[in-house]
């Protein structure tokens, strides 16, 4: 088995029994996620993902939820900056495969980021899942940010999405992110997801290890964890993106974070591959450049 591989499917593993420690703290501050990274920071400095990142998953009854917390090589103001304003939260999710267009609806006091969801192949806008997010930043110091994407409903009969990021400074100029994503759903929305995945996916894995195969490879989680995990670490990919090409004169930013988002993606080829390079690239040009109202 390839060493990289190894050494994630072994802190994959452990992450999957651990119990996390910062759980008793109240959410939503500076010090509580502080007190996060003090936790992790171990852990993140040996992370098997090749970026010091530690990603985590849970399936409820009637809910899914995964957190990524990373280290990222970029000052907190640059990232409490440019992770604030609908649009460019637009500009962040259009990278994900499955996101087919995006535009932001509602005044400057109650902006709303109009979602089209579909397949990850090129699929036209009027067949896609129509999903309005509510914006909004919660906190944004000197030494917290907070924002979040909400939303009521969604594709297959899912509800309750919630999409939140909250950041901290750490020394050195770097930043600490957490990455927070889930929705709920009901017995008819949790058999149309089954039956999908059995179908259209049902070759595709998560991060976290459920177990080793009798050839001594690691079994990944699948079915809707898997689809969960992916989807948690797609978003995460997409702001590291984002941010990265903002060193890139404006006019060339939407090529840069396009081809980094694919670049880092194919990293976690297993899990994550679906087109080539080509093919993503000429489909999200097109969805980009898509007017939403």
């Amino acid at each position: 088995m390839d060493r990289r591989l190894a050494r994630l499917a072994l802190a994959c593993f452990a992450c999957a029994g651990a119990a996390l420690t910062w759980a008793a703290e109240p959410a939503g501050s500076a010090a509580a996620l502080s007190s996060r990274y003090a936790a992790l920071q171990p852990e993140l400095e040996r992370s098997p993902f090749d970026r010091p990142l530690r990603l985590d998953s849970r399936e409820a009854p009637n809910e899914m939820d995964g957190d990524v917390h990373a280290i990222l090589d970029h000052p907190f103001s640059l990232v409490a900056g440019s992770l604030q304003g609908a649009p460019r939260w637009c500009e962040i999710l259009l990278l994900h495969l499955n996101v087919k267009a995006c535009g932001v609806v509602g005044d400057a006091q109650d902006n709303v980021l109009r979602v089209y969801i579909g397949k990850k192949f090129d699929e036209p806008v009027r067949e896609a899942h129509k999903v309005d997010f509510a914006y909004r930043v919660a906190a944004q110091g000197q030494d917290y940010f907070r924002m979040s994407l909400t939303a009521r409903t969604g594709p297959f009969g899912t509800r309750d999405y919630r999409i939140i990021v909250e950041a901290v400074p750490l020394a050195g100029g770097r930043t600490f992110l957490h990455l927070s994503y889930a929705y709920g759903y009901g017995p008819a929305a949790k058999m149309a997801l089954q039956s999908y995945l059995r179908t259209i996916g049902n070759q595709k894995v998560g991060f976290t290890v459920s177990g080793t195969l009798p050839d001594g490879r690691p079994a990944f989680v699948n079915g809707l964890r898997g689809a969960l995990e992916r989807n948690v670490m797609r978003y995460y990919l997409a702001i590291e993106a984002y941010l990265a090409a903002l060193g890139a004169p404006p006019e060339q930013r939407l090529e840069e974070r396009l081809k980094d988002w694919f670049d880092f993606t194919e990293r976690y080829a297993l899990q994550l591959h679906e087109l080539d390079q080509n093919a993503y690239l000429e489909m999200k040009r097109r969805e980009c450049a898509l007017r939403v109202d």
